[in-house]
């Protein structure tokens, strides 16, 4: 059976996807905060990486960037952002259809995935990054949802 990463147009569809997500969120009043920052300057690949990773794709994330420790603590520290979670998901359902990822079940489980990952695991640890535990794998994603 065909992975929601190879459904999804493989790397490149992962690609097109991140750098559509990226433009709407900066454009965003209130999910660009947490770019304010500043970025990496390949911050729509690793993305992309990390997408394709979790929905079935190549570990290139995991063997370049690193794990999912990595990534959960980027995430970390900020306090509870529950209007810029939701923002950020309408974010990725808008460019869902800015990339033609519309059709069912595609759209919904990719949907479904993004939901999940910014209600939870980036969303869990509100205090601190240095609450994040070593040695976290990136979830997997699939058809029917997460994979224990």
């Amino acid at each position: 059976m065909e992975t929601v990463y190879e459904a999804a147009g493989g790397s490149e569809g992962m690609l097109r996807l991140a750098e559509a997500w990226h433009q709407r969120v900066l454009a965003d009043e209130i999910v660009s905060h947490a770019f304010s920052h500043g970025f990496e300057p390949d911050h729509t690949e690793r993305l992309a990486a990390y997408w394709a990773e979790a929905l079935g794709g190549p570990a290139a994330y995991t063997g370049k960037y690193g794990d999912e420790t990595s990534v959960v603590r980027i995430h970390s520290g900020n306090g509870e952002h529950t209007e810029m979670d939701e923002r950020a998901i309408d974010c990725f359902d808008r460019a869902l259809g800015d990339t033609g990822l519309t059709g069912d079940p595609l759209r919904r489980v990719l949907h479904d995935y993004f939901a999940w990952a910014t209600a939870t695991t980036m969303a869990r640890y509100h205090d601190s990054a240095d609450d994040v535990p070593d040695g976290l794998s990136i979830p997997r994603w699939s058809w029917d949802g997460l994979q224990r």
